[in-house]
Parts: C-alpha cells; structure tokens; sequence
C-alpha cells in the first residue's frame, strides 16, 4: 500500500511549495533532502498536514521545477503500524475498501493486530466466566435438573424422640397448635394406640416424622388443659341442631368411649402410605383391646364407639362455598360422618399474611362409620374395593 491518503492510489503527489516561497527556495528544497525526509517521516506518522497542491500555471517557478525534483517528491513504500494503534475508516485505500465488502455489497468487519499481553487477559478472564458458569449450572441455573430420592418409609410405635416432628405436624392445624405441645406429650404416653411414620437411612434423621396419627380418650383425660381445650371449642361452635348429640359423645357416660382422632402428615405423602397408616391405627385399636396392659378397664377405655375429627379447611368462592378439606382422608371421613359443622378457626400466621380463611371441620363418626371410610379410602386410592 502506497501512503498516498484520500488522494487514491497509482497518483503521484506534486511537489508541496508555499505561495510565499521564491524560485530561491524552490532550488534551496531540492538540496535539503534530509529536511524532506523528516516531514516524509511526521507525514507516516499522521502528525503533519500538508498543505493542498497548487496548479502548475499558477506560478512560473513551478515550471523550473524538473523532472528529477518529481521523482524525489514521490512516495513510495509502506506504512508499517505500531503495536497497539488502529487506523481510521478514512486512511483506508480504494482497494481494500473493495476487498473488506462481503458479499451483499456491505462492509466487512475489519480486524485490528491486538497486543500480546491484552489477548492473555482476554483468555484468563474467558476462563473465569467459563468456570462461573459451570458453578450456576451446578447450582440450578439453566435446565433444573430432577433428582430421585429413594425414602423407605417405616411405621413406629410412639416415641420420645419424635416429639418435636410431632409438634410441627400438629401446628399446621390452627385449632391444635395453641395446644400443640401438650397433645404430643399426650400422644407419645399412648403408646398402645398412635403410629408413627418415619424414614430409615438418613445418619441423623432417626427423629423425623413425616405423619402420625393417635386416638385420645376424651373421659381418660378429661383432666388435661388441652383435652379440655378442644371439648370446649367443639361444644362452643356446635350449632343447635346438633348440640345434644355432640355433649352427649363427649360426656363419657357412653357404653363405649369416645375418642379425639388426631392424625397430620406432609401434604406430599404417597397415598398408599396414607391408606397404611390408618390402616395401622385400626391394627392397633384391635391389638390394644385383647393385648394392653393395665388390665380390663384399660382395654375397654381403648375400645372406641366415636371418633372426633378437626380437620383444618377452607371454603372456595367465598362463605358460601364448598368446603375443601387440607387432606383428601378428611373428607372421605366426612362422608361417612353422623353429623359434622364447622366453624372459624383461630388466627394463623398464613391467614395473618394474606392468605384464605381457616375453618375447622368438627367430623363426628361412629365405629361402623370409620371402618366404612377405610374401605372407601382404599377404593378411592386403588380404583377397587379393599378386601
């Protein structure tokens, strides 16, 4: 490439002279050569302007000016570019412009040398953000990416070491929870009848409790704070139509006791594990009343005619609507109910935040009634009726 600037290439640039200058000077430039070859080198380096060539009829010392001061002012060579510096659109010649169009007649991208030392921190910095990106993707960004856990659920008698993984079942029920640590201390002394469902194979998670569900005896514990506490809330919201019926399952003076059914699980608990565990609450009623200890009058007061349910629920489409019970087993109790009613519950932190508003459902069933459930349970769960 020759430096000939916008003036194109193949065009020899004519000699530069001043207006004020004389033929003296004319002959004085053709002798100072090293004087030209600095302005030639400042004119490489892009820091001279020279001024626009004169026409040769403008001047008759121009016409003394020889064909060998011509050939001294041609420029000839190339432009070597330093490290580091770039060129502007403009210093580009009429043949490379040509060449840097693509295809459709546009401009290609030029590509600029870049120093050493600027392609080793590009390269450092590209690997950081390539290991930044492996470090989101391990940590959910992307695709989330869906991993199985094999549980292996076991079914345990009451214990002290659940009473924590108790306690926080019974306080998502907002009629339990004022109670809450009370009831589990009361459900983990009857160990004859209550079951627990835990996991095995975590190295600190033999205390976890995943669902549970017991029978307390309204007459055994009449002396109870908490037992009283949930008699009182029954009998307080019982309408009238129903309020006769509802002192009387609770008085004790029944042929056979009457029992709270408390029973609460993580609402993503496989429903065959469900069916299970009230299957083993049944198992254990009927062992408890040929096997517990304490002699006759124990074994009688485990011999249950009734069964109270306080099931937590919402109602969907305001206050008239229907009733849409926490766990799916409520309601096929509720079906199968003698009576039921159902009244406000007490405030919780999610009615608190905004969210719906908390009902109880008082579910009142007789022995026959709950064994009629368990079947419609396991057909609602097996699409076929239980043996």
């Amino acid at each position: 490439r020759d430096n000939m600037g916008k003036t194109g290439k193949g065009k020899k640039r004519p000699a530069v002279e001043a207006n004020s200058r004389s033929s003296a000077g004319a002959s004085e430039k053709s002798s100072s050569s090293k004087k030209r070859s600095v302005d030639n080198e400042e004119f490489d380096a892009g820091k001279k302007d020279f001024p626009p060539p004169q026409d040769a009829s403008s001047s008759p010392d121009d016409s003394s000016s020889s064909d060998e001061e011509d050939d001294d002012l041609v420029l000839e060579g190339e432009i070597m570019r330093m490290p580091g510096t770039t060129t502007s659109d403009e210093e580009l010649s009429s043949e490379e412009e040509d060449e840097d169009k693509d295809e459709y007649g546009g401009k290609k991208a030029r590509k600029i040398p870049l120093p050493e030392d600027y392609k080793k921190k590009s390269s450092k910095k590209q690997k950081k953000d390539n290991k930044r990106d492996k470090s989101k993707s391990k940590r959910g960004g992307g695709e989330p990416k869906v991993d199985t856990v094999n549980v292996d659920f076991i079914f345990c008698d009451m214990d002290e070491k659940f009473f924590y993984g108790i306690k926080t079942l019974l306080l998502a029920n907002p009629v339990y929870a004022p109670q809450s640590s009370a009831l589990s201390d009361l459900m983990i002394d009857n160990v004859s009848v209550g079951t627990v469902v835990s996991a095995e194979g975590y190295a600190k998670g033999e205390d976890d409790v995943f669902a549970v569900a017991s029978v307390l005896n309204v007459t055994t514990h009449s002396s109870q704070p908490c037992i009283q506490y949930l008699r009182k809330q029954c009998l307080d919201h019982c309408p009238s139509q129903h309020k006769e019926e509802m002192e009387t399952v609770l008085s004790g003076k029944t042929k056979r006791p009457a029992g709270f059914f408390l029973h609460g699980r993580m609402i993503n608990m496989p429903l065959e594990i469900c069916e299970v565990l009230h299957q083993q609450l049944v198992l254990d009623m009927d062992w408890a009343v040929k096997n517990a200890e304490g002699g006759e009058d124990v074994r009688k007061s485990l011999d249950y005619g009734a069964f109270v349910v306080m099931a937590p629920c919402t109602r969907s489409g305001g206050d008239n609507g229907m009733l849409v019970y926490k766990y799916f087993d409520d309601e096929v109790f509720a079906s199968n109910a003698e009576f039921m009613y159902t009244f406000d519950a007490p405030k919780s932190g999610l009615e608190e935040a905004g969210g719906e508003k908390q009902l109880c459902s008082v579910i009142v069933m007789t022995k026959t009634g709950h064994r009629d459930a368990m079947n419609d349970l396991a057909k609602l769960i097996h699409g076929a009726k239980a043996n």
